[in-house]
């Protein structure tokens, strides 16, 4: 058996190798980087290894493309660091930039150069300023997503329920259209080892002016409204199914009409629109209608609470690391936000919002592309074609206004800590269990996050 074993064994790394020097987007190249990205998906993965061959064709570059799954990102990182093997360019999400770059994982140096090379004034200010560092930035932007509220418009309209966009209409809305185990009021993220948990909780904190620090700029969020906010997420649990939900579970039940509301991103435009062979809808199916859940779903962006509003939104950057081979590296940032951009955008247009606006000559070249880019994967269609004009200009609107706790106080590098180690999502998923009350639960999630602030 064990013969067998390093026999096997020996095949897989062979073949591994096989692939890896015949690669398409390798072959003839004299020069390799190594890219990492946590754009998954086998179509995603089969668009980036199609620009990285249209770099090397153009440079001689080659570009090995690593899929990293989003929630392991951290702890690969940290791993690479010790280890001194780090890729060349990390595509990563805001949640990490300034920690990882005051660590000395990524080069701001090299970063600021592709930006200034590129032209400061072509990318969105807001997508800039939350990266800016001592010298320039920590990395630059690349697109961005701004979450929604996504509900059941036919169902509301059938209730007289107006649109979810306040604490008190949501929360009716849930109660009223909740009759499990046919449809859930409204299913809010509860798995504590989830970004997206963080994401949702984060949401509906900063609708009811929950920050992360006071006006002094210390960490504060054993806060009246923070114990609010805990008890208003609380009681939208109980219109959620039982166990830890995560992104599978609620786009799952929303796709399949067991689902009034959910918290998602803008990804899901392509799952309900039906455009997708692996992702059945079946609302859809039930009406015999084509696009039926498309056009009988509202989007929420700007969610207000008893003491504010806010929109969450999401910035994806490219880093350049320590351990890269700067010169190349620089090379393929500046190609994929300028050759290969649409081309990016294009692979999920409906999530990926263009935070370069455009080029020196052409300032809005990549705004006015990315409106006619389509989404879907066994059938395509542009948004504004599926969804209406309105819905476009509503995701578009307002990339330089996202909220989020932390960056522009500059406590990017907090934020960073903060997601790594989920230790609000591990609290409050103790607080929705009934092991602590809200106070409990704020004090603490202010006390840990207090701690990791003063960690070196």
């Amino acid at each position: 058996m064990k013969g067998l074993f390093m026999k096997a064994t020996l095949f897989s790394i062979l073949s591994i190798l096989w692939v890896v020097i015949t690669s398409p987007s390798l072959a003839g190249a004299q020069k390799q980087i190594t890219f990492w990205t946590t754009e998954v998906e086998k179509d995603r993965l089969e668009i980036q290894r199609d620009i990285a061959q249209g770099f090397t064709r153009k440079t001689g570059i080659g570009v090995r493309v690593v899929p990293v799954q989003e929630n392991l990102l951290a702890q690969r990182v940290t791993a690479a660091y010790a280890a001194r093997s780090l890729p060349d360019v990390l595509f990563h999400p805001i949640d990490f930039t300034i920690g990882w770059a005051e660590a000395g994982i990524l080069d701001h140096r090299s970063a600021t150069q592709v930006v200034n090379q590129l032209g400061s004034e072509t990318f969105g200010k807001g997508p800039l300023n939350l990266v800016r560092v001592s010298g320039g930035y920590a990395a630059v932007p690349v697109d961005g997503w701004g979450q929604l509220l996504v509900y059941r418009k036919d169902l509301f309209a059938e209730k007289g329920l107006p649109v979810p966009d306040q604490w008190d209409r949501i929360l009716k809305a849930a109660q009223t259209l909740h009759n499990p185990p046919l449809i859930w009021g409204f299913e809010v993220a509860t798995d504590p080892g989830e970004t997206y948990t963080q994401q949702v909780f984060e949401h509906f904190a900063l609708s009811n002016g929950v920050a992360l620090t006071d006006k002094s700029g210390n960490i504060d969020i054993d806060t009246a409204e923070m114990v609010q906010t805990l008890e208003f997420y609380k009681s939208l649990r109980r219109f959620s199914p039982p166990g830890n939900l995560y992104w599978l579970h609620t786009r799952m039940d929303y796709l399949s009409g067991r689902a009034a509301m959910i918290i998602w991103s803008p990804f899901i435009l392509d799952e309900l629109s039906g455009l997708r062979r692996d992702q059945p809808v079946v609302p859809d199916i039930a009406k015999g209608e084509s696009g039926f859940l498309a056009k009988n779903t509202g989007f929420v962006t700007v969610i207000q609470g008893q003491k504010g509003s806010a929109q969450y939104g999401q910035m994806n950057y490219l880093g350049i690391t320590r351990d890269a081979d700067k010169v190349l590296a620089k090379k393929w940032v500046a190609f994929l936000l300028n050759d290969g951009y649409l081309r990016w955008l294009g692979m999920a247009a409906e999530g990926k919002l263009p935070v370069r606006k455009g080029t020196k000559d052409v300032p809005n070249r990549f705004i006015d592309g990315w409106k006619d880019l389509e989404f879907g994967v066994t059938t395509r269609a542009k948004i504004s074609e599926f969804y209406g004009m309105n819905v476009v200009k509503s995701i578009v609107a307002g990339v330089d206004g996202f909220d989020r706790w932390g960056f522009a106080e500059g406590k990017g590098a907090l934020v960073s800590k903060i997601y790594g180690t989920k230790v609000v999502t591990k609290i409050l998923k103790r607080f929705l269990d009934g092991e602590l009350s809200a106070k409990d639960a704020a004090r603490m999630m202010d006390e840990r996050v207090r701690g990791l602030n003063t960690e070196n």
